[in-house]
C-alpha cells in the first residue's frame, strides 16, 4: 500500500526544483547534475514529477497540522487546553491580534506554494512532446489542485489574489472577491473533471480522478448556494457514472484506518506515508529533502499525556449522537469511531481503553490532586486521525491518510442541494443510505425545507464530526453567531469578521494591490 503511494509521493527534487528560480549568475558552467528550469519540463518524466511535487504540498506543516486548526478547533464541534497560549487565545476565544500568526500563515503560504506549482506545470506541459491522453490527465490533475487550494483560500480567506501564471518577482496582484474565487475554483473543477479518468490502475492510487473534480465542483457550488449546479456536479457520483465506483464501507471506521485507505467510499484522500525523513515535524523550511511525508496531527489531537491535546471535541458532540438508537436497539457505532472519552465502551470507563490502558488507570475518573486528570474529566478527544487502533503512542510522521471527501459526504451534500432546490421528497434516500450505514432506521417524511435542513445539520455532525468541515458548513449555513455559545464558550467573542481570517500584515506589507479583509 504504501510502496505504491511513493511512487508519485516522493518527488524531492523536483519540489527543491518548483522553490527555484535560476543559478547563480557567477557561474560559467551548469552542473549537468542540478536539475534547473533551463533543463527541466522537457520530458513526459519532467511532466509526472511536477505533477508529483503538487501533491506533495499536502506534507507541508500548514496543510498536515495546522489547517486542522482553522477547520475544526475554531468551530464549535473543537477547542484546546494546549499548552501553546496562542492556540487557546486566538483559534478558540476568537482573539486575534497578531495576523502573521505562524499557525494561520503556514496554510496560506502551502497553498501558494501548491498554487505555484500547479501554474508552472499548467505553463510548461502544453509544450512537451508525449502522450496527448497523459498530458491531458496531467494537467487535469493540476487543474483539479488549483482548484483545490483556492477553494480553501476562499473558505478560510475569502478574498485573495488569483495567480494563474508562474510568478515573477514584479508580480503585485490584487485581491480578487471571494465570489470570483470560487469562479476560478468552478472554471478548474469543470476542467478537471473533462479530462481526467474515473479511476486508475494500482500504481495510480491517490491521484484526482473525475469523481473528485465533481464533487468539489458539487462542494464549491453549495458554498456559493447554488443549489442547481451543485445537484448537478454532485448527480455525477450519486446517480450517474460515480455511483457504481463509489460505496459507503460496511464498517464505518474502516475510513480512519491505515490498513483500509483509498477504499471504496474514498472520493478524495490525502496520501500520507511512513518515510525516514529526518525531519517529523513536517517543516519545509529547511532541505526539503528531508520533508516529512507523515502527517504530524495524530500527536496534536492525542489525549494527554499521550498528546498535547491542541485540539479536542466539545461534549455536546456526544450528546447529538445519543439522541437516537439503532434500530436493534444499540448505541450509534459512529460515536466510538469519533471519539475516545469516558464511554467509548458503552460499558464505561472501566473498559474505554485509552492506548493500550483504561480510562480508569489511567486515572481520569480520579481528579483530585491530579492536574491532567482534572483537565480530562468530562473530556472528549476526536479520534479520527489517530492511531489507537495500532499503537500505544502517537509520532509524528503518521502515514495514515486523510480522507478528505468520503462518499458519504457526497451523499449529504447532494440531499442538501436537492432540499434547497425545493425537492425535499428525492433527498431523503441520500441520507437514508448514511443512515443505514450506521443502523438507524429510515426518516419519516413529510419533513418540510426548514425541518430536513435542521435534520441534514444533525446528519452532518453525526457522520463528519472531527474531519475538517464543520467550519465550512457553519459559514454555508449562515448559523456563525454568538447564538453558538451555549455549546461553545469561545463564541461568546465572536464577530462577523471572524468569518474570513485576517490577510497576512507581511503580504499587505509588501503588496500594497491587497486590501485586508472587512473589520481586520
Amino acid at each position: 500500500m504504501k510502496q505504491s503511494k511513493n511512487t508519485f509521493l516522493l518527488s524531492l527534487s523536483v519540489a527543491c526544483l518548483l522553490g527555484l528560480a535560476s543559478c547563480s549568475k557567477d557561474l560559467e558552467i551548469a552542473n549537468p547534475n542540478a536539475p534547473t528550469i533551463d533543463n527541466f519540463w522537457k520530458t513526459a518524466n519532467d511532466a509526472q514529477s511536477g505533477v508529483n511535487a503538487i501533491y506533495s504540498t499536502y506534507h507541508r506543516v500548514g496543510l498536515a497540522r495546522n489547517e486542522f486548526f482553522l477547520t475544526i478547533v475554531r468551530s464549535d464541534e473543537g477547542f484546546s487546553t494546549s499548552p501553546n497560549s496562542t492556540l487557546i487565545n486566538n483559534f478558540d476565544v476568537f482573539n486575534v491580534t497578531n495576523y502573521n500568526l505562524w499557525e494561520t500563515t503556514t496554510v496560506w503560504q502551502d497553498l501558494y506554494v501548491g498554487i505555484g506549482r500547479c501554474n508552472q506545470v499548467l505553463d510548461n506541459v502544453p509544450a512537451i512532446d508525449m502522450d496527448e491522453t497523459v498530458k491531458n490527465q496531467l494537467l487535469g490533475e493540476a487543474k483539479f489542485m488549483r482548484g483545490f487550494f483556492y477553494y480553501y483560500l476562499a473558505t478560510l480567506w475569502g478574498n485573495v489574489p488569483v495567480l494563474l501564471k508562474t510568478s515573477l518577482p514584479t508580480d503585485y496582484p490584487p485581491t480578487t472577491p471571494q465570489a470570483e474565487v470560487y469562479q476560478q475554483c468552478e472554471a478548474d473543477f469543470k476542467a478537471a473533471a473533462a479530462v481526467l479518468p474515473v479511476k486508475y490502475d494500482n500504481a495510480g492510487v491517490g491521484r484526482a480522478t473525475r469523481g473528485a473534480a465533481y464533487g468539489m465542483l458539487g462542494k464549491c457550488y453549495l458554498q456559493m448556494h447554488d443549489y442547481a449546479n451543485a445537484a448537478a456536479a454532485l448527480k455525477w457520483l450519486t446517480e450517474g457514472e460515480g455511483k457504481d465506483v463509489y460505496a459507503l464501507m460496511d464498517n464505518y471506521r474502516d475510513n480512519f484506518l491505515e490498513a483500509t485507505e483509498n477504499n471504496k467510499e474514498s472520493v478524495f484522500e490525502f496520501q500520507n506515508a511512513v518515510n525516514p525523513a529526518e525531519n517529523h515535524d513536517n517543516d519545509a523550511s529547511g532541505n526539503p529533502d528531508n520533508l516529512n511525508y507523515g502527517t504530524s496531527i495524530p500527536p496534536f489531537f492525542a489525549p494527554r499525556p499521550i498528546g498535547f491535546t491542541d485540539g479536542q471535541a466539545r461534549r455536546w458532540c456526544v450528546w447529538e449522537f445519543l439522541k437516537e438508537k439503532t434500530t436493534d436497539g444499540k448505541r450509534d457505532p459512529r460515536l466510538a469511531a469519533s471519539f475516545i472519552y469516558d464511554s467509548t465502551d458503552v460499558r464505561g470507563p472501566d473498559y474505554t481503553m485509552v492506548y493500550g490502558q483504561s480510562w480508569t488507570s489511567r486515572g481520569y475518573a480520579d481528579v483530585e490532586g491530579d492536574p491532567i486528570a482534572q483537565a480530562t474529566q468530562n473530556t472528549v478527544y476526536f479520534r479520527k486521525f489517530l492511531n489507537d487502533a495500532t499503537s500505544n503512542g502517537e509520532v509524528f510522521h503518521s502515514g495514515n491518510n486523510y480522507r478528505y471527501l468520503r462518499y458519504s459526504d457526497v451523499l449529504l451534500l447532494y440531499a442538501e442541494a436537492l432540499n434547497g432546490l425545493g425537492e425535499t421528497a428525492k433527498a431523503y434516500p441520500f441520507v437514508n443510505k448514511v443512515r443505514a450505514r450506521a443502523g438507524l432506521a429510515p426518516l419519516a417524511g413529510g419533513m418540510d425545507k426548514a425541518a430536513f435542513l435542521t435534520q441534514i445539520k444533525h446528519e452532518r455532525l453525526t457522520e463528519l464530526c472531527g474531519e475538517g468541515h464543520r467550519w465550512e458548513d457553519l459559514v454555508r449555513w449562515g448559523d456563525l453567531s454568538t447564538k453558538l455559545a451555549t455549546r461553545d464558550e469561545g463564541f461568546s467573542h465572536y464577530t462577523d469578521k471572524y468569518a474570513l481570517l485576517p490577510i497576512p500584515q507581511y503580504e499587505l506589507d509588501v503588496n500594497t494591490h491587497m486590501q485586508q479583509n472587512e473589520g481586520w
